[in-house]
């Protein structure tokens, strides 16, 4: 006679494998486990759920939000980064710059989320600490420093998400295309300038045109300061 399922002997709950703890860190190495080999939309608070057996609602004890989670995966990417030693602050800083850049030209839409999510883990931190200490190296005046690394990191966020943007767009090329037809086309007339300039408007590669706007914003970080008197924290704007 054969055996009834209902014969089998029940494994206890005691023996089952119990699930890893739930940690900050666990969680967010989980996200970009999911981000990396299906892309940040993916990264829901629902997925990490199921992919960590546990419920949505668990995962808010350690991360407030969506926008809270971004911000930490972009953090531990930024892991790697670190400023060269020796040789000229400038060409440091550029580096630096750069492969943070490129850390977001890896993944698209993490670069895209960037520009909005404002990470402050231990490795952002680390990257803020080391482009002040760079532009410190250089000569710039403390105020326009902390001003500055701003402006450098929007920058370079912002360079990465366009890019990132355009990349993934299979009009890329059709779309550059038509806008270089365009500017040649121009009479001048009725535009002369940019008549004159429509080579020089669309000329350079990518890595040329964002060193050169990064020497630009520290020549400008340098020459210029900041304005003097108590300013407004910025979370007090409307």
């Amino acid at each position: 006679m054969g055996s009834d399922a209902t014969d089998q002997p029940r494994r206890s709950r005691r023996e089952r494998p119990a699930k890893p703890a739930l940690s900050r860190d666990g969680i967010v190495a989980t996200a970009v486990g999911i981000m990396r080999s299906e892309g940040l939309a993916k990264v829901t608070m629902r997925r990490l759920a199921q992919e960590l057996d546990t419920g949505p609602a668990s995962l808010y004890v350690y991360v407030a939000n969506t926008a809270e989670l971004h911000a930490a995966i972009l953090d531990e990417l930024l892991e790697p980064l670190r400023a060269e030693d020796g040789g000229d602050w400038r060409e440091r800083l550029e580096g630096l710059l750069t492969s943070y850049t490129t850390t977001l030209f890896a993944h698209p839409g993490l670069a895209r989320a960037a520009l909005v999510i404002q990470p402050s883990g231990a490795h952002y931190l680390r990257l803020v600490e080391s482009l002040l200490a760079l532009l410190d190296e250089g000569g710039i005046p403390p105020a326009q420093a902390a001003w500055g690394v701003d402006l450098l990191l929007q920058y370079t966020t912002a360079t990465a998400a366009e890019q990132a943007t355009r990349d993934q767009s299979a009009d890329t090329q059709a779309v550059w295309d038509s806008l270089t037809d365009t500017l040649h086309g121009t009479s001048d007339r009725t535009h002369p300038h940019i008549a004159d300039l429509a080579t020089r408007l669309v000329s350079g590669t990518a890595e040329q045109r964002m060193s050169w706007g990064i020497a630009t914003l520290i020549n400008g970080i340098r020459a210029t300061p900041v304005p003097t008197g108590d300013a407004p924290d910025r979370r007090d704007r409307v």
